[in-house]
């Protein structure tokens, strides 16, 4: 199976553990089996601020470290079982499930779609938090009502 990357100018990747970068806009053809994230893909350990992220962190390491695999698969079980506890809805637990799933057969890469999708889960429902109850977020009015209003 032949995979095409495309890489802008600088941007990182890490193919079988090596991180490498772009010098100009490069495409790669990689021509068998490797494991290869792409630097937008790659989460630093700082900016595994919340339970989802850290649930990301944890197997982006599981998918580029294979080495330490098993310490991986740990620290993976220990985040989703806390945070399938935080979860409400169904459709988020039903993600988790299809995230686990992934993760059991060592589909790390595909695995982190699932976990991008609860990141956003994840963000919406703490912005719903921040806003006081029964209050909306501000509406902006048209420029011809805030004109005739002034």
């Amino acid at each position: 199976m032949t995979l095409r990357i495309s890489l802008r100018n600088g941007e990182p990747v890490i193919v079988n553990g090596a991180v490498l970068r772009a010098v100009g806009r490069t495409d790669l053809v990689v021509e068998n089996d490797a494991t290869i994230l792409r630097g937008r893909d790659v989460m630093k350990p700082e900016e595994a601020t919340s339970p989802a992220r850290q649930l990301y962190f944890a197997c982006m390491m599981a998918y580029i470290d294979p080495a330490d695999l098993s310490r991986h698969q740990q620290v993976l079980l220990a985040r989703l079982e806390g945070l399938m506890t935080a979860l409400e809805t169904a459709e988020a637990k039903a993600v988790c499930i299809r995230f686990a799933q992934k993760v059991a057969t060592g589909q790390f890469y595909n695995a982190l779609a699932d976990c991008r999708w609860l990141i956003g889960y994840e963000s919406d429902a703490l912005s719903r938090l921040e806003q006081p109850a029964g209050i909306s977020a501000p509406v902006a009015q048209p420029a011809a009502e805030t004109a005739a209003a002034g």
